[in-house]
């Protein structure tokens, strides 16, 4: 019996699965945006034009490697994978890079304020976190290869 041949707990599965439709759900938000601009998530506001406007040249590349390298983990989770861990890393930083350029480099929290833009994408980076954390708990159980 091989390492990976150990079955996961069913709460592993059902996990696995929220997390492939979290990560459809974030490369249909990517795609969106990167079809509609400021406009992805309805009627945008002048300064969320403005702002689109001025994200640089490397910003939704850098969010379409966090949507689809998550959307990949979580897959890869799903049909223990051992690459599962390694693409949550790399989501991960992605998200950190995106959301961290955002905050630190636009007015959006000064303008919008932090309780408005702020708590989605912590929850975003939350759950890339425990993808990770899950994929490598997975791994030291056996339950992927």
């Amino acid at each position: 019996m091989t390492q990976s041949d150990r079955r996961p707990p069913a709460w592993f599965g059902i996990v696995a699965v929220v997390l492939v439709i979290w990560g459809a759900v974030g490369v249909f938000a990517c795609v969106q945006q990167l079809r509609l601009g400021a406009e992805a998530m309805g009627p945008a506001d002048a300064y969320y034009r403005r702002l689109y406007a001025t994200l640089p040249f490397w910003y939704n590349p850098v969010y379409a490697v966090a949507t689809f390298s998550g959307l990949a983990a979580a897959l890869a989770l799903a049909l223990r994978s051992r690459f599962a861990g390694p693409l949550f890393a790399v989501s991960l930083v992605a998200i950190v890079i995106q959301f961290g350029w955002l905050f630190a480099a636009t007015d959006l929290i000064a303008v919008r304020g932090a309780a408005q833009v702020v708590p989605f994408p912590v929850f975003i980076a939350a759950v890339a976190a425990f993808g990770l954390w899950l994929s490598r708990h997975a791994r030291r159980q056996g339950w992927i290869g």
